[in-house]
């Protein structure tokens, strides 16, 4: 009675699986350009003496320094700075007591996170248009810095929740009953030893709050009323084809500079500062 040999599959030559590699490099390689060469093409623009020529060169600083001679991006400006604010410390406020709720909760736990996290599946249009339609034709009220701050609230929180989900879902609760032991109120407990544990999402969701307020436009062009961000601004500048387009390059250079320094800062407080 002959047994018959199990097959064994073959192992993929060297020229296989290096084939496989080059092709997944070169297909990373090609979608980060599309998506980091528009980026780099302004950052060399807003140097070239005739940015809408769409050719670099000759360069110089001249657009940086009209940008500082301007005033009109500056109201702009100082509102968008001020709801991203008001988003931020909201957000991290209501994501810390969402956040620390539910890995304490023993039903509706999927669902409840479901309901947070919707917004960020929503496309910006349609919460946009649908608040607009609400305020307006429901309420018939007026639009103005309330209807924007409430409109990136939406936005913003979901991301804000996850981040501070990512450290409540490895708090240890045995630690506060630990501080129950011995003798420490609810308050005491959340100060002393709940709320140093939690502060690297809580920073790092109020940061990523902060950025995703600060260049919010889908949403504002529905709730904005007479109220004028910064990115309304510069999409109302790039349109108009006005004199002042050039400076458009330069104050987009700075944004996406404060931008990337949110960024890293938010990424190295919840997770480089951890490794140290």
């Amino acid at each position: 009675m002959t047994h018959r040999q199990p097959t064994v599959n073959p192992i993929p030559h060297w020229s296989e699986r290096h084939g496989w590699r080059s092709l997944g490099a070169f297909t990373g390689v090609l979608a980060l350009s599309f998506i980091f060469a528009p980026i780099l093409w302004l950052v060399v623009m807003s140097f070239s003496e005739d940015p809408l020529s769409g050719f670099p060169g000759p360069f110089t600083i001249t657009y940086y320094r009209e940008l500082l001679d301007q005033t009109g991006w500056v109201a702009p400006l100082l509102k968008s700075l001020g709801i991203a604010a008001a988003v931020s410390v909201v957000s991290m406020v209501a994501s810390t007591l969402i956040g620390r709720a539910i890995p304490r909760i023993r039903r509706g736990k999927v669902a409840l996170t479901g309901i947070v996290l919707l917004p960020m599946m929503i496309p910006g249009v349609v919460i946009g248009t649908a608040l607009f339609l609400y305020f307006r034709v429901g309420l018939d009220v007026k639009l103005g810095l309330w209807s924007l701050f409430l409109g990136h609230l939406i936005w913003a929180l979901p991301f804000s929740f996850l981040s501070v989900l990512i450290v409540a879902l490895r708090f240890d609760v045995r630690l506060l009953d630990a501080a129950s032991d011995l003798g420490s109120g609810p308050f005491e407990r959340f100060w002393r030893v709940e709320l140093p544990l939690l502060k690297d999402g809580i920073i790092s969701g109020g940061l990523f709050a902060f950025l995703l307020s600060f260049n919010e436009i889908a949403r504002s062009i529905y709730l904005k009323g007479k109220t004028e961000t910064l990115p309304i601004y510069l999409w109302q500048q790039a349109a108009s084809h006005s004199s002042h387009v050039p400076l458009i390059y330069p104050l987009n250079v700075l944004i996406l500079i404060a931008s990337s320094a949110i960024v890293a800062l938010a990424f190295w407080v919840l997770f480089g500062r951890n490794k140290q």
